[in-house]
């Protein structure tokens, strides 16, 4: 297989193209580089495409060494055939390699094993034939020392072999999948209640699998490991065994031996395939769904790691709580912990003018800006208290709930321990939700992923998988965004192109040990740092106040002089980038002609206009140009609420019947998919992301259940 035409078919991409960029991969280079740094070599196609370019290549060099590995056994066996060779070369899937395999297996002992060590293979091979009557030719293998006493027992051992031979037929195998996958069933039973009613609506519930939704295959997979659910594929039996033995009898003629194949294929299906056919479509089905909640995942973590932060604020955080009351830690502008109290300002103690008392003085003390409430328990409680405390002072100060899943998994972490010896694990995550209001990315980082709760299922699916798409988000998050070399952590710069956790330590080390970095090329005397490392990460660490003001740009240190020279060509200074007077910069290019522009500097244009960009607001921080977090002084409550209002939200989660929205009370709305746009779409992400904010219509409400429905179709209606 021609591995690089056949990813240039299936990403419509330029042959050159994918080329170039197999050739950037297979030389260690990392895809941020490659996506931001190699735009003329690619395409300038984005990061996405490449990780999903990559993935496809893995899984195609993969399946050519299975092919190979496959082929080679088989030689072995002086089994090879042309047939089957070219069967190899045209397999598609790992599926269909280990179906042409399956016959040439060691397998355990079996029926048709056993009947094969008693000399059974050429009864076997003369049924299959049709070549006269079996039963005269099963008196030759009569053999009561081989445990063959009659001709019945011969027959029924050569039938067992041709059950065997059915089953492991590639070609017969996939025809049963794809009948399974376009027309089966799925029926599934409640076996056992569980206390929520989480599977009540699985009782008896049936749908063909073509129309089945991805999380309800995820959700039925959990109910059996529960053990709640039983579910099946049902496929018409007598169809499929129609199936298997027009495969095998030939001419369709009705003869002794016909009737012998068609009882051993019956006697296949029934033992052999159906169990195995069942077992491979479920996990055919399992994977895809299993894809689709990833890349869901995926999707709803790249906009909430990219949330606007609130910058240069004095932040006091809060992690409410009941018993053990609320955790409070103030942070300066960078983050660093000012101060820590706990208050009791919700029940049992219901400590409110005690409490007050606290968080006065502390915004009083360290001019605290704004205030960054948790979302977990007792997070509505707190935050009236903070809306009528904010009433009472003079200063302005203002509030916002942030999602604080995995702050308490972040705060007993050896990381946390590492980051703050000398406070309670409580105290940590409050600190945690100060910071993750001040800059989300650097906090959130910090925790694995799977704790961010902006995900289904996310325990259910394949680990490895799972963290390698996720660890893709984070890198590319952290790289588009760009990290301060002078303030990252460990946690941060381990996600920095070309580094890794032992690297980023060495890094922190040298800067501890020598000071500040005042200028990149210093990453060279960094510890296990090499020329490699170097290329790949230097674009991406930015050194605000150094001695090059390139350093604070995305401009990477190979195309400086690139850069020094496009900005003479057109009058300009690295005085001038400092003092940001660049502004007629990419009109002075255009007009002067950017093809001519770039070939005169030795560039090419996706590269120049890159370079132009970041000279014109050095520093510049991409999540800045995002609509901003809203912060609040006043509070609203589900008894304030009423079918037909209009609410502005926040959405929360992304799933794949509609979206969670955050619209200012304790409990989040759903809007169903159905009740998004009058448009047509497949999926909500079509629409709709984490963080956006949206104006929504009231369409139900429960508040004894606490449910709120929502409707962002019908905010136009309303208004017309």
């Amino acid at each position: 297989m021609d591995i690089s035409a056949k990813l240039t078919e299936e990403f419509g991409l330029k042959s050159e193209h994918v080329h170039n960029i197999l050739t950037l991969l297979d030389e260690g280079n990392t895809i941020p580089f490659i996506a931001r740094y190699r735009k003329e070599m690619t395409g300038a196609i984005d990061d996405q495409v490449l990780r999903n370019l990559n993935d496809r290549y893995e899984y195609l060099q993969n399946l050519e060494k299975r092919k190979e590995e496959v082929a080679k056994s088989i030689t072995e066996q002086e089994k090879m055939t042309e047939e089957i060779q070219a069967a190899i070369d045209a397999a598609q899937t790992m599926t269909e390699v280990e179906d042409i395999y399956r016959p040439f297996k060691q397998k355990k002992k079996t029926r048709a094993s056993v009947a094969i060590e008693k000399g059974l293979q050429p009864l076997a091979d003369f049924i299959l034939e049709q070549a006269g009557d079996p039963f005269a030719e099963a008196v030759k293998f009569v053999d009561e020392e081989k445990g063959i006493k009659c001709t019945d027992d011969a027959i029924a051992g050569a039938k067992d072999i041709i059950a065997e031979i059915i089953s492991d037929n590639a070609e017969l195998r996939k025809k049963l999948r794809a009948l399974l996958e376009n027309h089966g069933e799925m029926q599934v039973k409640l076996v056992k209640d569980d206390e929520r009613g989480t599977y009540a609506m699985y009782d008896d519930y049936s749908e063909i699998i073509p129309e089945i939704k991805n999380h309800r295959i995820l959700a039925i997979n959990r109910g059996e490991k529960e053990d709640c659910l039983k579910a099946k594929i049902y496929f018409d039996p007598e169809i499929a065994k129609r199936v298997c033995t027009v495969k095998f009898i030939k001419n369709r003629q009705e003869t002794v031996c016909a009737k012998l194949i068609e009882e051993a294929a019956d006697d296949g299906y029934d033992r052999l395939i159906e169990p195995s056919i069942q077992r491979e479509v479920r996990a055919i089905l399992t994977d895809r769904a299993g894809e689709q909640a990833i890349k869901m995942f995926e999707v709803n973590l790249r906009p909430l790691l990219l949330q606007p932060p609130v910058k240069g604020k004095v932040t006091l955080g809060l992690d409410p709580g009941y018993r053990t009351g609320c955790k409070v830690a103030v942070v300066d502008e960078t983050g660093k912990v000012l101060d820590t109290s706990v208050i009791y300002p919700v029940p049992p103690k219901n400590d409110i003018e005690g409490s007050k008392k606290i968080i006065k003085y502390l915004i009083e003390k360290h001019k605290v800006d704004v205030i960054s409430i948790g979302n977990g328990t007792a997070s509505k409680e707190t935050e009236i208290f903070v809306a009528d405390l904010l009433k009472e002072i003079d200063a302005n100060v203002s509030y916002a709930v942030v999602n604080e899943a995995g702050a308490s998994v972040y705060s007993a972490s050896p990381l946390a321990v590492e980051e703050f010896p000398d406070y309670d694990l409580t105290l940590r995550s409050a600190i945690s939700i100060a910071r993750r209001l001040q800059d989300p990315l650097s906090e959130l980082i910090k925790i694995d992923p799977k704790s961010i709760g902006v995900g289904q299922y996310q325990h259910d699916m394949d680990k490895k998988r799972l963290d390698g798409v996720l660890g893709g988000v984070l890198e590319d998050c952290v790289n588009s965004v760009g990290v301060d070399l002078n303030t990252a952590s460990v946690s941060l710069l381990k996600f920095v192109a070309g580094l890794n956790s032992g690297i980023a330590k060495n890094i922190v080390s040298y800067r501890e040990e020598n000071g500040k970095f005042t200028s990149r090329n210093q990453l060279l005397k960094v510890s296990k740092l090499g020329a490699k490392a170097y290329e790949q990460c230097a674009g991406f660490l930015r050194i605000p106040d150094g001695k090059n003001i390139m350093d604070n740009t995305a401009v990477h240190p190979e195309s400086y002089e690139k850069a020094e020279k496009l900005l003479s060509l057109f009058g300009f200074s690295d005085a001038d980038v400092r003092a940001r007077k660049l502004a007629e910069l990419p009109s002075k290019v255009k007009a002067y002609g950017e093809d001519k522009a770039a070939a005169e500097c030795g560039l090419d244009k996706a590269t120049m206009n890159d370079i132009i960009s970041e000279l014109v607001k050095p520093g510049r921080d991409i999540r800045d140009s995002l609509p901003q977090r809203q912060l609040r002084k006043d509070i609203m409550g589900i008894e304030d609420l009423a079918v037909g209002m209009e609410v502005d939200g926040v959405v929360r989660n992304v799933i794949d019947f509609g979206a969670f929205i955050d619209i200012g009370v304790h409990q989040d709305g759903l809007v169903h998919i159905s009740e998004i746009t009058d448009k047509y779409i497949r999926h909500p992400s079509e629409v709709l992301k984490v963080g956006q904010q949206v104006k929504a219509v009231i369409i139900n409400l429960d508040k004894g259940k606490q449910r709120i429905g929502l409707s962002l179709k019908q905010v136009k209606k309303q208004a017309n």
